[in-house]
């Protein structure tokens, strides 16, 4: 096992590939996570955070298409959730370079 904390930090920021492709930013994290998580020390740890990050945002959108009919809510939700994508990323790479855990607010632990 090797420290390797710049490949920690892409691993974050890599999500950000979504405002660029429309699955990049789970594909890139997942492959990273799954060919690196045992020769990266901390790997397993931040691939896991991230994957369980990008699942609960994505049931957290698919919660905020039947809210849009309603008062408009469900488009509240999805601003939210666009700033949430795009700072937690960023925070946590920060995190990751300082070797700090990561910590995304409202995941739910698919993977523990």
């Amino acid at each position: 096992m090797r420290k390797d904390n710049q490949l920690l930090v892409i691993t974050h920021l890599s999500q950000l590939l979504d405002l660029v492709t429309i699955i990049g930013g789970f594909v890139v994290p997942l492959i990273l996570w799954l060919v690196k998580r045992d020769e990266v020390i901390g790997m397993d740890q931040h691939g896991k955070s991230i994957l369980n990050f990008r699942i609960s945002m994505f049931i957290y959108v698919l919660m905020c298409i039947p809210l849009v009919l309603f008062f408009g809510l469900g488009l509240l939700g999805f601003l939210l959730i666009g700033i949430f994508y795009l700072i937690f990323p960023i925070i946590n790479a920060i995190k990751a370079s300082n070797n700090q855990a990561p910590n995304y607010p409202l995941s739910i632990q698919f993977l523990s």
